[in-house]
Protein backbone atom coordinates (compact mmCIF):
# COMPACT_ATOMS: atom_id res chain seq x y z
CA UNK A 1 0.00 0.00 0.00
CA UNK A 2 1.42 3.71 -0.45
CA UNK A 3 -0.38 6.42 0.99
CA UNK A 4 -0.08 10.57 1.05
CA UNK A 5 -1.15 12.71 3.67
CA UNK A 6 -1.71 16.65 2.69
CA UNK A 7 -2.30 18.95 6.00
CA UNK A 8 -3.81 22.25 4.97
CA UNK A 9 -5.23 23.65 8.22
CA UNK A 10 -7.08 21.58 10.33
CA UNK A 11 -7.97 19.64 7.55
CA UNK A 12 -5.83 16.48 6.51
CA UNK A 13 -6.82 14.24 3.68
CA UNK A 14 -4.96 10.65 2.68
CA UNK A 15 -5.18 9.12 -0.43
CA UNK A 16 -5.04 5.30 0.21
CA UNK A 17 -3.56 3.17 -3.13
CA UNK A 18 -3.19 -0.99 -3.65
CA UNK A 19 -3.79 -2.86 -0.69
CA UNK A 20 -4.03 -2.03 3.04
CA UNK A 21 -3.09 -4.53 5.16
CA UNK A 22 -2.17 -4.76 9.36
CA UNK A 23 0.82 -3.50 9.10
CA UNK A 24 -0.01 -0.59 6.98
CA UNK A 25 -3.06 0.23 8.20
CA UNK A 26 -0.72 0.92 11.56
CA UNK A 27 1.08 3.16 9.79
CA UNK A 28 -1.89 5.69 8.80
CA UNK A 29 -3.55 5.33 11.87
CA UNK A 30 -0.41 6.69 13.86
CA UNK A 31 0.26 9.32 11.12
CA UNK A 32 -3.73 10.61 10.89
CA UNK A 33 -3.98 10.54 14.75
CA UNK A 34 -0.85 12.80 15.13
CA UNK A 35 -2.55 15.19 12.76
CA UNK A 36 -5.69 14.32 14.64
CA UNK A 37 -3.89 15.37 18.03
CA UNK A 38 -2.12 18.30 16.36
CA UNK A 39 -5.88 19.89 16.06
CA UNK A 40 -6.89 18.55 12.52
CA UNK A 41 -11.21 18.45 12.71
CA UNK A 42 -11.80 17.50 9.29
CA UNK A 43 -10.47 14.04 8.11
CA UNK A 44 -10.98 13.10 4.66
CA UNK A 45 -9.86 9.64 3.63
CA UNK A 46 -10.04 9.19 -0.74
CA UNK A 47 -10.52 4.93 -1.09
CA UNK A 48 -10.55 5.65 -5.15
CA UNK A 49 -7.30 3.68 -5.38
CA UNK A 50 -7.93 1.57 -2.55
CA UNK A 51 -8.70 -2.24 -4.16
CA UNK A 52 -8.42 -4.19 -0.40
CA UNK A 53 -8.99 -3.26 2.55
CA UNK A 54 -8.49 -6.10 5.53
CA UNK A 55 -10.44 -6.04 9.50
CA UNK A 56 -7.46 -4.29 10.92
CA UNK A 57 -7.69 -1.46 8.39
CA UNK A 58 -11.52 -1.06 9.04
CA UNK A 59 -10.86 -1.33 12.76
CA UNK A 60 -8.60 2.16 11.95
CA UNK A 61 -11.12 3.84 10.20
CA UNK A 62 -13.46 3.13 13.12
CA UNK A 63 -11.02 4.63 15.59
CA UNK A 64 -10.28 7.46 13.78
CA UNK A 65 -13.84 8.31 13.28
CA UNK A 66 -14.62 8.10 16.78
CA UNK A 67 -10.94 9.91 17.68
CA UNK A 68 -12.21 12.80 15.33
CA UNK A 69 -15.64 12.75 16.70
CA UNK A 70 -13.92 13.43 20.48
CA UNK A 71 -12.47 16.47 19.10
CA UNK A 72 -15.59 17.88 17.26
CA UNK A 73 -14.43 17.04 14.13
CA UNK A 74 -15.76 14.79 11.32
CA UNK A 75 -14.11 12.17 8.96
CA UNK A 76 -15.28 11.41 5.56
CA UNK A 77 -14.75 8.68 3.25
CA UNK A 78 -14.60 9.01 -0.32
CA UNK A 79 -14.33 6.87 -3.50
CA UNK A 80 -14.72 3.44 -2.03
CA UNK A 81 -15.47 1.25 -5.05
CA UNK A 82 -15.38 -2.51 -5.48
CA UNK A 83 -14.54 -4.87 -2.99
CA UNK A 84 -14.09 -1.45 -0.45
CA UNK A 85 -17.22 -0.50 -0.75
CA UNK A 86 -18.98 -3.77 -0.56
CA UNK A 87 -17.30 -4.39 2.67
CA UNK A 88 -18.24 -0.73 3.99
CA UNK A 89 -21.72 -1.95 3.40
CA UNK A 90 -21.53 -5.58 4.90
CA UNK A 91 -20.50 -4.25 7.84
CA UNK A 92 -22.88 -1.28 7.68
CA UNK A 93 -20.01 0.76 8.29
CA UNK A 94 -21.30 2.75 5.72
CA UNK A 95 -23.92 3.56 7.93
CA UNK A 96 -21.44 5.39 10.64
CA UNK A 97 -19.05 7.20 8.55
CA UNK A 98 -19.92 9.62 6.01
CA UNK A 99 -19.11 7.70 2.58
CA UNK A 100 -19.18 9.98 -0.41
Amino acid sequence: MNHTIKVSGKSVTAILTGKIYSQDAAVVRDELLEEVERGATEVSIDLSELTYIDSTGLGVLVTLHKRTKEKNGKLTLTGAQGMVAELLKRTRLDKIFLVL
